[in-house]
């Protein structure tokens, strides 16, 4: 399928950006190319939603793997099981995504060409190809030995190095219909490094410092080499920056300076510079542990704290945006691939002053969620993934805080990844419990049942059936038959028994219909809510900035299009609608509006609006 009257221009552009939705498209002057077959599950936010290339909603439900960011420098326990096994069961599970914390020395180790080597891994193929026996028999290849064998070369003995494995790795997520994104854990390699501040600022292994400029080309060599591979879909630019506001600049903050500790400055220019070489990547934004309370005139970040009236207002590590309403994350590139991510803990971490009561989802909403990361999705302002909740099954109030936040996620289609997988995280734990391998049954794990049935709730699936819903338009999720491909979800369960997505959807004639209502808690009314306006100027107007973001960028097309499409559901503000309105002479917004903005774009036109 071609536009029969637009440049080669022009569906360069669409095909570089493969952000608008088919179904939208179609409606413009002509249809985009098809993506390739094996390049076709990227995706895009349009206000607190991520779509699919076909402009179907998509809900990342997955969880944590860590071990990249250690020293082993590979995700922990494959000394224990064999990965093909390992990632075949957390498919069939309903594990859509998987998040791998790394550390930026190891990717440093892979651009420079000198991968740092693995440890603490099984890996045997014994023996390596069919062998005489000397007796007229044969012994078939791995009868002795038949573990992670992908991780050796021909041989069937030396080990591969650490970037070679993770390809393979990757390759057994494509093969099982798992989706993956990378979250620099810490700048240099540490079992611990979880526990620095920054994103630079520590010495690699072999004496390099990690500066931010580091940081982001090793980032950016990472997102070129995988840009045709749609299985590692996005990229955490760091986990949970922090540090109390009186450390100043050795603490992450949030502001509109340029410093080089203003996580908010960094994190859009890593962005842009990400999106420049794969414009279609998911760009993960964690937040930061303080920010600047306005208690007293005068106060600065780097002013000591006070008993009273403190200067600061507190969060978890990554978990505070607050300061995103006055500085949002705007690369030149837009918004349609930014996804913010809070990381969220119960009191089995740390006991917060929000669990000194008899706390529930309205008084979590009042006293920490909305103000400090919820009001961007409950305010359609991006989508956010948490990307770190969990902890132990305590049978009591930590317990209960998950059940809340998951209840929360589900009600009101918050992304997420689990933490974790593992079972060695010292104030979690994890979803395994244990393993056993054998070389006749392979590898057997053992699930923390309680806790992964808590979690399991939280899975994208169909409501009746139970099948788990993947990321990927071709592969069905896992290999027991319980997973769905995301193209066998849209054509023969979304319009039937749809899914538990927003707390039960059905997909009819493109629009979701809620089943389950929603409860009353899902957005905070008190008077610290933002105040929307329905007031217009028509002297006010940016021309093509449809989301009101300041910019015009394609992000302005899609979201133009998807509202011609379902008005009701891709909702404008009052002052979107006039700026949108850049075809004709106040004619309204149509297809031919988002038209004009990505021939604006592409150069085509020099300016708008046009008659």
């Amino acid at each position: 399928m071609k536009f029969s009257k637009i440049t080669k221009k022009l569906v360069s552009l669409f095909t570089v950006t493969a952000m608008v939705s088919a179904s939208a498209v179609s409606m413009m002057s002509g249809t985009v190319n098809a993506v390739d077959d094996c390049n076709d599950d990227w995706l895009h936010a349009v206000g607190s939603r991520l779509y699919d290339k076909d402009g179907n909603e998509v809900w990342l439900t997955g969880a944590n793997w860590f071990g990249l960011n250690c020293c082993e420098a590979i995700p922990h326990y494959l000394w224990s099981a064999d990965c093909d096994d390992m990632l075949s069961e957390v498919a069939d599970r309903g594990i859509n995504v998987i998040r791998f914390p790394i550390s930026t020395e190891l990717l440093l180790s892979w651009m420079n060409g000198n991968p740092n080597p693995v440890g603490s891994v099984q890996a045997s193929y014994d023996p390596p190809v069919d062998k005489d026996d000397g007796n007229g028999g044969i012994i078939k290849a791995g009868t002795y030995g038949n573990i992670n064998k992908d991780f050796l070369e021909a041989d069937g003995k030396t080990l591969k190095n650490s970037e070679e494995i993770f390809d393979v790795i990757l390759g057994k997520c494509k093969k099982y219909g798992i989706k993956a994104f990378i979250d620099i854990h810490s700048p240099h390699t540490d079992n611990s490094g979880h526990n620095y501040n920054l994103w630079y600022g520590k010495e690699a292994t072999d004496g390099t410092m990690i500066t931010t400029d580091i940081w982001i080309d090793t980032l950016v060599w990472v997102a070129n080499k995988y840009k045709n591979d749609d299985t590692l879909i996005g990229y955490d630019l760091k986990n949970e920056p922090h540090g109390k506001g009186q450390e100043g600049a050795l603490a992450a903050k949030w502001d509109g300076s340029t410093d080089e500790n203003n996580w908010a400055y960094a994190a859009t220019k890593c962005a842009d510079a990400i999106l420049d070489v794969n414009p279609n990547a998911l760009i993960f934004i964690e937040g930061v542990e303080q920010s600047l309370s306005g208690a007293m005139p005068g106060d600065y970040w780097g002013i000591a704290d006070r008993r009273d009236n403190s200067p600061y207002i507190g969060a978890w590590w990554g978990g505070n945006f607050r300061d995103a309403r006055e500085y949002p994350i705007k690369p030149k590139h837009g918004t349609s691939q930014i996804v913010y991510s809070p990381h969220d803990y119960g009191p089995s971490v740390y006991p917060q002053t929000w669990f000194n009561k008899d706390f529930t989802t309205q008084t979590l909403l009042d006293d920490y969620w909305y103000d400090t990361w919820a009001y961007i999705n409950a305010e359609d302002i991006a989508p956010e993934l948490i990307g770190e909740w969990g902890g132990h099954m305590d049978g009591a109030e930590n317990q209960k805080w998950m059940e809340l936040l998951r209840d929360y996620m589900i009600e009101n289609h918050i992304n997420h990844t689990f933490w974790c997988l593992n079972t060695n995280s010292g104030d979690t734990g994890g979803l395994w419990a244990g393993f056993q391998y054998s070389l006749a049954e392979g590898s057997k794990i053992t699930w923390e049942e309680d806790k992964y049935a808590l979690f399991e709730k939280s899975l994208w699936q169909t409501q009746e059936t139970g099948k788990y819903i993947g990321l990927d338009h071709q592969k069905a999720l896992g290999n027991n038959g319980t997973g769905l491909s995301l193209s066998e979800f849209y054509s023969s369960y979304a319009s039937t028994e749809g899914s538990n997505l927003d707390g039960g959807t059905i997909v009819d004639a493109d629009t979701p219909k809620p089943t389950v209502a929603t409860t009353a808690t899902t957005a905070k009314t008190t008077s610290t809510t933002v105040k929307t306006t329905t007031a217009t100027s028509s002297d006010n107007i940016l021309y093509g900035d449809a989301n009101l973001d300041g910019n015009i960028d394609i992000a302005d097309a899609v979201a133009i299009a998807s509202y011609v499409g379902d008005s009701e559901k891709n909702v404008l503000k009052p002052q979107g609608i006039i700026n949108a309105d850049v075809h004709g002479a106040k004619n309204g917004v149509n297809a031919n509006d988002a038209l004009a903005i990505q021939q604006y774009l592409a150069g085509i036109i020099k300016t708008i609006p046009v008659e």
